[in-house]
């Protein structure tokens, strides 16, 4: 096993945690806060938008089974990352696309990502994803933790993260794992 960590803010970090936890390789997803200057922040600060850190998760993968570059391609395929400080109705630094590199290897993918989506013409706005070294994950509260299998039945999982997750696995069935949607 080829265990490595890979850290995103996709926006609420319940849909982006819920994504990474179904794709093969992936062992592990914890949901936190990374990038600010307020230590050990809380839920409640973070809401309120002035610690400067973003709603991150950290995701631990077997890199013999997917690689940086695929986890980069659902990051990007799952959220807008042409909207700086913003995810839909969630709006707010702390809901800002990033990438936290661990290595410089991860930068240097990261920023060919960005590049060959910027020169295909993917997203008709410019990609507005920061690329940063990681720093201190924050572990959010154990009620943020595997939140959608939680939260199955509450508005927010059924109405907006089932039918991302649903979306995603009709189009990416070899990423799933099986059972996961």
């Amino acid at each position: 096993m080829n265990l490595q960590k890979a850290t995103f803010g996709g926006g609420c970090f319940w849909c982006t945690e819920a994504i990474f936890q179904i794709i093969k390789g992936v062992r592990s997803v914890v949901s936190g806060y990374m990038g600010g200057e307020v230590e050990n922040p809380t839920y409640e600060q973070i809401c309120g938008g002035k610690t400067g850190h973003a709603e991150v998760v950290e995701v631990e993968f077997d890199a013999d089974e997917v690689s940086y570059n695929d986890l980069l391609f659902v990051f990007f395929e799952t959220h807008d990352a042409t909207t700086p400080n913003r995810q839909g109705n969630d709006v707010g630094t702390q809901y800002r696309s990033v990438i936290y590199y661990h290595n410089k290897e991860q930068e240097q993918q990261a920023k060919e990502m960005v590049a060959q989506l910027t020169n295909e013409g993917i997203y008709s706005n410019p990609i507005a994803t920061e690329i940063s070294p990681v720093g201190t994950l924050y572990t959010a509260e154990s009620y943020h933790q595997n939140y959608f299998n939680n939260n199955t039945y509450k508005p927010y999982c059924t109405f907006v993260i089932q039918p991302k997750l649903n979306k995603f696995a009709r189009k990416f069935t070899e990423k799933v794992k099986a059972g996961a949607v």
